[in-house]
């Protein structure tokens, strides 16, 4: 399919409540991830695979952060005038209100869908984990001559009652929804399963335009897509259809199986546990696919070095992803993602942990089932992630205990 008769808006504007501290300052889809990624990475590099060279990210709140890195990572200079992506920061276009919804997001820049006449609208979320070949979902969307395909992920049906279910015919027709049910509706031969919408979607552009301005003088509506516009269009009589993301495959993939691999990261603890899906053995998300790659931030900062100290201690990572930069001084770090130009000092312990940018580890500390925000420097024999009661008076820590150190906090060493 040729990139320009299709164009990608990227929603890229909620709040992320339920991350911070990690969204205090940024944008949930600028939240770094993985080591050497911000979330919103995994979608545009999906994107980009596909040959879909249009995207415009939607921001609002928070969005510095975001911005700046996509001007500095995701620039395509200026040769091609159908290759872009460009941030487009809410303009109040169609009256003194900022987006309410995901489907006013689109509707007040539909001028953008106007300048470039595409024949497709995609609209993605830009705060999920994932990978994902478009251009199969694209021909999924034509090959049934839908007005409207929303990408579909099947899960436990114990589970569903946490998501909007999608209700389908045997041919993957939609017939109905359900947000957040108590009773799911199954997929029709899979009793025990049911279709969970990720919120991803390929419209017909002329289909859409009608659908949005209806949707904008609806007094009624909270001018969501999953909530307002798709019911609509079902009850209009349109051509709906759930795209099952488990038959999605990527080229070159050793790991066929977890090529559907798909995560909210909505919560701190969700956001651990994919962090944590990363640095297993054969990962869950396995990012070794060099024809499918997850573009990054380019830095020259240089390899990762690990150091025998002058007393004899070997510095060692097991089961860990180490960054560029960092360097491990004779100590131990066990099963966890340690980020660029971190610093592990001798007779330190880090264990389960996720440590992003600039973060020293003081000489003999032990940190255990932690988040570290940037810049922060963990004292000499400080212990954390050992003790709930006494981690809870000085960081955020989660029902579960996972303690979240917020960026460039300042934390005093104790009393000998």
């Amino acid at each position: 399919m040729p990139s320009h008769r299709a164009i990608a808006f990227v929603m890229a504007g909620g709040k992320g409540t339920r991350l911070e501290p990690l969204t205090s300052d940024r944008a949930k889809p600028a939240v770094p991830f993985g080591g050497k990624y911000r979330i919103i990475d995994f979608v545009l590099s999906n994107l980009i695979n596909s040959n879909i060279y249009s995207i415009y990210v939607l921001t609002q709140f928070k969005s510095q952060s975001l911005s700046e890195h996509l001007q500095t990572t995701w620039n395509f200079g200026s040769m091609l005038r159908d290759h872009f992506i460009n941030a487009v920061p809410a303009q109040q276009r169609t009256g003194e209100h900022w987006y309410q919804g995901t489907a006013d997001a689109i509707y007040q820049n539909f001028n953008l869908i106007e300048d470039r006449n595409p024949e497709l609208v995609l609209v993605f979320g830009g705060d999920h984990i994932f990978r994902m070949n478009c251009e199969q979902f694209i021909d999924f969307h034509r090959e049934k001559k839908a007005d409207a395909t929303i990408a579909a992920i099947p899960v436990p049906i114990k589970e569903a009652s946490e998501f909007g279910v999608i209700q389908v015919d045997a041919d993957g027709r939609i017939i109905g929804f359900q947000e957040k049910p108590k009773n799911p509706t199954p997929i029709p031969g899979h009793p025990d399963m049911a279709l969970a919408s990720m919120g991803n979607y390929v419209f017909n552009r002329e289909m859409l335009q009608d659908a949005l301005q209806i949707d904008a003088h609806n007094p009624k509506s909270s001018h969501d897509f999953g909530k307002n516009v798709l019911p609509a269009l079902l009850a209009e009589g349109k051509r709906l259809y759930a795209y099952d993301f488990m038959l999605n495959r990527l080229p070159g993939s050793a790991t066929p199986e977890n090529d559907s691999y798909w995560r909210d990261v909505g919560t701190l603890d969700a956001y651990y546990e994919a962090s944590m899906d990363m640095r297993s053995v054969k990962p869950l998300l396995d990012l070794y696919n060099h024809q499918w790659p997850i573009r990054a931030e380019v830095n020259h900062l240089p390899p990762a070095k690990f150091v025998h100290n002058s007393e004899g201690r070997v510095g060692q990572a097991i089961q860990s992803i180490i960054c560029e930069g960092t360097i491990i001084s004779g100590s131990t770090v066990i099963n966890s993602i340690v980020s660029r130009a971190c610093r592990i000092n001798s007779y330190a312990e880090v264990h389960d942990c996720v440590l992003l940018d600039d973060v020293e580890i003081g000489r003999g500390a032990r940190v255990r089932r932690c988040i570290i925000d940037k810049h922060v420097k963990i004292p000499p024999n400080d212990v954390i992630g050992y003790n709930r009661d006494d981690d809870a008076k000085r960081f955020h820590v989660t029902p579960s205990g996972l303690v979240v150190i917020s960026k460039n906090q300042e934390i005093e060493a104790k009393a000998p």
